[in-house]
């Protein structure tokens, strides 16, 4: 079993989002000493919870930091931007750091949560004619491939554009999703397809399934490919997971509420302002309706056997993991305790 990280890059409260890109660098070097296989970097905009809104930057500065390990998005949000740019930002990447960088792709718009008019996304649109923007992920996808790898035919004028920089390879692109949409993209174009389970867990063995069963190999890729991206929260007991998972539950139960307070949207609470601020709030937390839960949490065994069920009912044979609590020593703790417990490796020299 390949164990990988997807990090958000949460700020704790009494931090800065300078902190937690500090936080994210350390976070990396060690998962490479541990053995993890993948350190992706997420996108999200308008918020004070997450630091990272350009996660080219940060790809850039994990690689640099590190020698081993794969470094990629997870995701960039494809609908705001040029696929040409896109490309050319990790051609970069590629030629600085070739063999060890991933195009994650995504198509949400990657707002706030609690910004609700949407005002966040809509001052990210490439266009902003019409009251609705275009959606023209399809062919952004077409493009973004073909810039990639030089594969505009003849006729077709993006063809005589030159991408740079020009060397050997490209970055392995994946599509990231929660839904079947991207499930059946990566299907159909023959790309390797990522599960966002901690996003949307109901969906999880639908878009897998999915995937396998409608994969048409590519000049990219000869057989399916598929990870699955749930969250973990492994501590020494089930007592102090719990413990840590109070952040999380704060944070879920104020995204559900129907009006909540923007003042709110900051960074990670601590476990004992979380449950303080959890005991006022009229309404509780979502309940979770799917088949494996969106966070595997307890001491390592229990979250070790979890794991391995909902890979093996699946067939995948990697796991991304995120990890999202207040203390950064105790996320650096989790990852260590899940790398122990299904006895990873650390790189050779």
């Amino acid at each position: 079993m390949r164990l990988s990280v997807v990090d958000q890059c949460p700020v704790p409260a009494g931090s800065t989002a300078a902190d937690a890109l500090r936080n994210t660098i350390d976070l990396a070097q060690r998962a490479e000493r541990l053995g993890y296989t993948r350190y992706w970097l997420a996108e999200h905009h308008a918020t004070g919870t997450f630091a990272c809104p350009a996660p080219e930057i940060m790809v850039g500065q994990v690689a640099a930091a590190t020698s081993t390990i794969r470094v990629g998005s997870g995701g960039v949000l494809l609908p705001h931007y040029s696929p040409l740019k896109v490309a050319e930002s990790f051609r970069v990447l590629h030629a600085l750091y070739p063999g060890r960088i991933d195009l994650g792709i995504g198509r949400g718009l990657g707002g706030s949560p609690l910004d609700r008019e949407g005002v966040g996304a809509f001052a990210l649109q490439r266009q902003r004619k019409g009251e609705h923007p275009q959606d023209d992920i399809g062919e952004q996808l077409i493009e973004l491939i073909a810039f990639l790898n030089e594969g505009f035919p003849p006729q077709h004028p993006f063809s005589r554009v030159l991408v740079t920089p020009r060397m050997p390879g490209a970055p392995d692109l994946w599509l990231l999703g929660s839904t079947g949409w991207s499930a059946d993209a990566a299907a159909q174009l023959g790309l390797p397809y990522a599960a966002a389970h901690f996003i949307h867990p109901p969906e999880t063995r639908r878009s897998i399934e999915h995937y396998f069963a409608n994969f048409k190999p590519s000049p990219f890729l000869d057989a399916p490919q598929a990870l699955v991206a749930p969250a973990v929260i492994c501590a020494d007991s089930q007592a102090e997971a719990e413990r840590l998972y109070a952040s999380q539950r704060y944070m879920r139960a104020l995204s559900a509420l129907p009006a909540p307070d923007p003042a709110e949207n900051g960074p990670v609470p601590s476990p004992e302002d979380a449950i303080e601020r959890l005991g006022r709030l009229q309404t509780p937390p979502p309940r979770e309706e799917s088949e494996w839960p969106r966070v595997f949490l307890g001491a390592p065994e229990q979250v070790r056997d979890g794991l391995e069920k909902m890979a093996a009912a699946l067939k995948v044979h990697e796991l991304m993991l995120i990890t999202v609590v207040h203390d950064h020593r105790a996320r650096v703790r989790s990852y260590e305790l899940v790398a122990d417990a299904f006895g990873l490796e650390p790189p050779s020299a």
